[in-house]
């Protein structure tokens, strides 16, 4: 452990002793005791990815802090394994990492789904390995821990279309940050054309409100491809579609729908792209493809630094995931610290009102500051993160 500002609280490299695969937890910095960050797995996962999703996580903490709430933010952490989900030894990899990680799940980190996982999967592969819950952490901060996990349950068992609340709740954040920096550039809705690679719990969610809202869905890729029509895809026949893994299958696709390359969203005549897959998906050879005016992360950390500058330059304005992706982890606490119900009517109100004033926020400090969204992000989460541990104490 460090009590270095600058450095994680907590660098943890697992190694599974029946199939050698690694897996990591990044502790950034507990409030109260508690850190919140959910778990991926997927083949190449790295500690340094893992530790900057952590910090990411304390600044997504902080940017949604509301004094008056009684949601209070967490610290930072995150986990990872390196294992490709599908892979048939994967679910006792798992079982093996929260295993290996309950004393920490009891004690101090609360996690959840993330890329590769489900919240089901992750709900049975942890009782499995003994716990109460990926979040029993929190539970003593709760004022009346029966009602909030009555609560939480109630709300993950809401689903509109097929989908649950839990996965629309992202997407709902996704893109209302999408509308708000439309109406702030004077863009309608109609005829703005969309591109999203990863059509997972977060991306089919996007899609889904993106459409909704009039914009045309013109491609989206999957681990098999992409499929594209300049026309707009029918993004319901596609939900329907998918597997668990969010790939979709092929024999849905209208006569006008195109079967493309896996790289072909990158370049994909559209006014938004939204990669909401893999970490570091737009790196400093592939940006020179893109043609879209704005870059939103539904995903974590997918626009290498590098990448992001030499778009700015063109013109082209990443949303950082930091904010952009926030929604899901916010609804989260909103529920469980009972500042919500388990409606789906008020967890949409209060997504797009949140997400709104973040966005709205972050995109005026930018233009005060003459930075980049993502640095007047992080500047909002610098401004706020002395309060906190002020308040709270980062390491109680």
């Amino acid at each position: 452990m460090t009590t270095d500002r600058d450095a994680p609280l907590m660098t943890l490299v697992w190694n599974d002793h029946l199939t050698g695969r690694q897996g990591f937890l990044v502790v950034d910095r507990l409030v109260r005791g508690v850190a919140s960050g959910g778990l991926r797995m997927r083949p190449g996962c790295t500690l340094e990815e893992v530790a900057g999703l952590a910090r990411g996580m304390t600044m997504k903490e902080a940017l949604h802090y509301n004094p008056e709430g009684r949601y209070v933010p967490l610290g930072g952490a995150k986990g990872g394994i390196d294992c490709d989900p599908r892979a048939p030894e994967a679910y006792d990899v798992l079982v093996r990492y929260l295993r290996a990680m309950r004393p920490y799940i009891e004690s101090f980190w609360t996690t959840g789904e993330d890329l590769g996982l489900t919240q089901d999967l992750v709900d049975r592969a942890a009782a499995e390995a003994g716990l109460v819950s990926s979040i029993q952490a929190v539970y003593p901060l709760l004022d009346d821990e029966a009602a909030a996990r009555k609560r939480l349950a109630d709300a993950f068992a809401v689903e509109l279309n097929g989908i649950g609340l839990d996965a629309l709740v992202g997407g709902c954040g996704v893109a209302e940050s999408v509308l708000t920096s439309l109406d702030r550039a004077g863009v309608p809705y109609a005829g703005t054309r969309v591109a999203v690679q990863g059509f997972g719990t977060m991306g089919g969610a996007t899609a889904r409100f993106l459409e909704r809202a009039g914009l045309a869905v013109v491609a989206v890729a999957d681990v098999k491809g992409t499929i594209a029509n300049p026309d707009g895809l029918d993004v319901e026949a596609l939900l329907a579609a998918r597997d668990p893994y969010g790939t979709v299958d092929r024999s849905v696709l209208r006569p006008a729908d195109r079967e493309l390359p896996g790289d072909a969203w990158l370049s994909a005549e559209a006014e938004v792209l939204v990669p909401a897959a893999v970490s570091y998906a737009v790196d400093t050879a592939n940006q020179a493809r893109i043609r879209a005016r704005w870059i939103v992360e539904a995903a974590n950390m997918p626009v290498l630094p590098a990448a992001e500058a030499l778009l700015a330059a063109r013109g082209v304005t990443v949303l950082p995931d930091v904010v952009v992706n926030s929604g899901t982890n916010a609804w989260w606490w909103w529920t469980l610290f009972g500042d919500i119900g388990a409606d789906a009517d008020e967890a949409f109100a209060w997504t797009r009102r949140s997400m709104r004033d973040l966005v709205g926020r972050m995109l005026d400090r930018a233009e005060a500051d003459g930075t980049s969204p993502r640095a007047a992000a992080h500047a909002l989460a610098a401004d706020r993160l002395p309060v906190i541990a002020e308040r709270f104490g980062w390491y109680r």
